[in-house]
């Protein structure tokens, strides 16, 4: 990720808010992103070594027990996932596979400054959560989706036979043409990737299963410091606990 001049510039006040280094700050950063805004797990010295977020559920650290600094990486968190939801920190890339470069605005102009964009293949997106739209290029034609409430991350043609693409977004990975098209250039686009008729998202948050984890990793943390487990058997259930997620 390249940061703008005002990305860069928000990051070094974030970094001096907090009282950690801008590398600490951007480690965050990517995890925000690479979670769609609403988890990440992370690795730096300045929050204690690995560590994990959930919005809306539990932060972990290194130092369990240093509640100081989880509510510090809990704060971060939040406040990087508002600033990738409503502010365009990165510099689009200048992605090119296959000899398909996206090459200038594309998109519709009412639908304001994407958040990301890229190519592969024959294919660019670029996204719009201020606006709720992800625009799609593919061969020429152009379609605008409503993403209703996914935080996309990035859009990706799957390998194998036929134009299906997919998107990444809190609830996972999940098929374009689930979204439903709401605008396009007048031109049809391809059969393969005609938008399915919509119904309420199959996708559900995964509300009950980070959750019940943290709070078990929580749990056996508790019966280590009352003694009842020892530091290697705390140390196998919480890797066996967090291979699951």
């Amino acid at each position: 990720m390249r940061l703008t001049p005002q990305g860069s510039q928000i990051v070094e006040e974030i970094a001096r808010r907090y009282y950690v280094s801008v590398d600490a700050v951007m480690t965050l950063l990517q995890a925000v992103v690479n979670g769609g805004g609403t988890m990440a797990q992370f690795s730096h010295p300045d929050f204690g070594g690995s560590g994990q977020w959930m919005q809306g559920g539990m932060t972990m650290v290194g130092d369990m027990f240093n509640n100081s600094l989880k509510a510090k990486v809990d704060n971060l968190c939040y406040e990087l996932s508002g600033l990738i939801a409503n502010q365009p920190l990165f510099e689009p890339p200048p992605q090119s596979q296959g000899g398909y470069a996206p090459g200038g605005q594309w998109w519709p102009a009412e639908l304001g400054n994407p958040s990301s964009s890229g190519a592969q293949n024959n294919l660019r997106y670029a996204v719009f959560p201020s606006t709720r739209r992800l625009a799609i290029e593919i061969n020429g034609f152009l379609t605008v989706y409503d993403t209703l409430d996914h935080q996309i991350s990035g859009v990706a043609q799957q390998q194998g036979s036929g134009a299906s693409f997919t998107f990444s977004s809190q609830y996972g990975v999940v098929p374009v043409d689930s979204l439903p098209a709401v605008n396009g250039d007048g031109n049809a686009a391809p059969a393969s990737f005609e938008p399915t008729s919509y119904a309420a998202p199959a996708y559900e948050p995964a509300t009950g299963t980070e959750s019940d984890i943290f709070a078990k990793i929580e749990r056996l943390a508790e019966l280590r410091q009352k003694g009842i487990l020892s530091d290697a058997e705390f140390a196998g259930k919480k890797a066996e606990l967090l291979n699951r997620i």
